[in-house]
């Protein structure tokens, strides 16, 4: 089991709720792959250091989680079907 570190900005114009349904849809995909969410942590709307998108504002989410070295793959996999809802994404190995 490794340990990484995730960090995703979502559209900040999405609804609250929609916002909080994808963060937990994100963190079953690693809990139902073999995973465990350490932290979680909700930053919160924040300026982006350059627009995506023409969006100058993004939601950003900070997630730890220990998981087997084949999750990443399928968490990008997930994420890239969510890429209205995604703006950026970075899974790094700690």
């Amino acid at each position: 089991m490794n340990s990484y570190e995730l960090l995703y900005i979502l559209n900040n114009d999405m609804a609250d709720e929609a916002k909080d349904a994808l963060v937990e849809k994100l963190n079953a995909v690693v809990t139902a792959n073999g995973g465990t969410v350490d932290n979680v942590e909700k930053w919160g709307t924040r300026r982006l250091a350059y627009p995506i998108d023409y969006k100058n504002e993004g939601y950003y989410v900070l997630v730890n989680f220990t998981a087997p070295a084949t999750l990443p793959l399928e968490l990008e996999r997930v994420m890239r079907i969510n890429k209205d809802a995604i703006m950026r994404f970075m899974i790094v190995k700690r």
